[in-house]
């Protein structure tokens, strides 16, 4: 196999940017799998080029014009970016390749601009890709391992590319590691839902946090587990045994259940300075967040005591939500997380809006054999743009009525004042005010109360919500022209566009398949 020119960008917001917040956090999050490609392409002998854009670079003129294949990793939310790049790049010779959580959700419409799409990539799925290194066109070929690799390069093997990328990062440098994939809990929208979970190599991460010591005075690592201390007591014994304690602070996403008050003080003696459980829903997954059959206020009481434990050994505490569960019903759910915030005023909680992506739990094949799953342009599903599944139990307007009420409840300005007030250390609360001023909070809630104005105002806007017209609003086809910026010229004609029905369809002809 000759040696090829590959370039690798790890696209970690959907375009060009300015926000505060972005300049803060967005080289902090950087995925692994591109650094892991990176590393596995130049072990098989290949010159590497490798770009995390984080909205910040100018990707046409910081990117080679020669390159014989170009992976590009992605979200869905930055699936038009992604499309545009293949484009561009193919018109200049080279082969792309997409993988990533967009290639895994949304394959079918992923191979309409890309010439590989990947699925779960080991070693071996890429040897694969780089020997035949072909067009694929009109139509990209999908491959996938059987399975997640059962070993990744360490933080010592991507150093190459995590270095230049936490340059970019003039505060918080985050150094992204993986002490395991997959999950054992069954939460219906999870993408990791099906994936058995898997302990890493504790070899390998016990070296890693060595190494990092010697690249930083005080390091900061960011578990990229999907539900961190699943197998608690040996991941903490390896810390412990790796480094001197507190030499090494950590943040990772984990669920209630695995924080109890013995957790919680090994953790505090192990640095870790911030934690990202899911309490999703006061009316379901009750396992999750360690409250079994309760439902409404009693789980309210018996999450916030939890989560007030939590902040006295843990100073950063961001409560995930999901709005529109089809268990929600009536004002309470949003009245419940309004008392949640009363009693627990140091959290900040992260909303995000019932969404069916793709190919990403089985629960969305019942949402588009209902005829529920709304086209909207991949761009505006990051859980917060646009809600593509039609409410059950709700009108949109109404919907929209309660997600503004509470959103606004959370961030105002004595909500903010309570969160500062309510959380330990600089770091953490000088964050949460960053977040609640600028699109996370503030910035959100005016998005959500102009698409509440153009239900009512916007002649296009009822019969596209209401599914009796396919034409997206002009507000929307605005919206990513400004996001994309020069990209925009590159992106293919009709990508706005995509089957939310590809998964159901794709199911369907196995089973006619079957039959024959």
């Amino acid at each position: 196999m000759k040696k090829l020119r590959i370039g690798i960008i790890d696209i970690v917001t959907r375009g060009p940017t300015r926000a505060l917040y972005a300049r803060i956090m967005n080289a902090s999050l950087a995925s692994i799998m591109p650094q892991v490609i990176g590393v596995w392409c130049k072990e098989e002998g290949h010159e590497v080029t490798f770009v995390c854009y984080t909205g910040f670079e100018d990707l046409l003129t910081e990117l080679p014009e020669n390159f014989d294949v170009v992976f590009i990793g992605a979200f869905t939310e930055a699936a038009h970016t992604a499309y545009s790049l293949s484009n561009l790049f193919r018109g200049r010779g080279a082969i792309t390749v997409i993988g990533g959580p967009h290639a895994r959700c949304y394959p079918e419409d992923a191979a309409r601009y890309f010439d590989y799409v990947l699925g779960f990539t080991d070693k071996g799925t890429l040897r694969d890709v780089l020997w035949d290194c072909s067009q694929h066109r009109p139509t990209g070929a999908q491959l996938g391992a059987s399975q997640q690799p059962r070993s990744l390069p360490g933080v010592r093997e991507r150093w190459q590319f995590i270095e230049p990328t936490l340059r970019k990062a003039p505060l918080l440098k985050m150094v992204p590691m993986l002490g395991s994939l997959g999950c054992p809990y069954t939460c219906a929208f999870c993408i990791d839902s099906t994936v058995p979970y898997q302990p890493m190599d504790f070899e390998v991460l016990r070296a890693d946090l060595r190494f990092l010591l010697t690249r930083f005075k005080r390091p900061l690592v960011a578990w990229h587990d999907p539900n961190f201390g699943v197998r608690f007591d040996d991941y903490m014994d390896m810390i412990e045994e790796a480094v001197p304690s507190g030499s090494i602070d950590f943040v990772a996403e984990s669920s209630l259940s695995l924080l109890s008050e013995p957790h919680l003080k090994r953790l505090k003696s192990n640095s870790f300075k911030g934690v990202l459980p899911g309490i999703e829903s006061w009316f379901a997954l009750g396992d999750k967040s360690k409250t079994g059959a309760l439902r409404g206020m009693a789980k309210v009481r018996q999450v916030s005591e939890h989560v007030n434990l939590i902040l006295q050994y843990i100073p950063y505490i961001q409560t995930n939500f999901v709005l529109g569960l089809d268990t929600d019903e009536g004002p309470d759910p949003f009245e419940l997380t309004k008392r949640f915030l009363d009693l627990t005023p140091g959290a900040f909680p992260a909303y995000s809006l019932l969404s069916a992506f793709g190919r990403a739990a089985p629960l969305n094949l019942e949402y588009q054999r209902s005829n529920r799953v709304l086209p909207f342009p991949f761009h505006f599903l990051n859980n917060n743009g646009a809600m593509n599944v039609k409410p059950a139990n709700y009108s949109w307007q109404t919907f929209y009525d309660r997600i503004i009420d509470l959103t606004r409840y959370s961030f105002s300005p004595r909500a903010i004042c309570r969160r500062f007030l309510g959380t330990q250390g600089v770091t953490a609360r000088w964050m949460n005010l960053v977040r609640a001023v600028s699109t996370e909070g503030f910035g959100r809630a005016r998005y959500h109360q102009e698409i509440r104005n153009r239900l009512d105002a916007d002649p296009q806007f009822p019969p596209y919500f209401e599914q009796e017209s396919s034409v997206l609003p002009q507000f929307y086809k605005d919206i990513v022209r400004q996001d994309l910026g020069p990209l925009m010229d590159w992106l293919p004609e009709g990508a706005l566009y995509h089957d939310p029905n590809a998964y159901l369809k794709s199911e369907r002809s196995k089973d006619v398949l079957a039959l024959v």
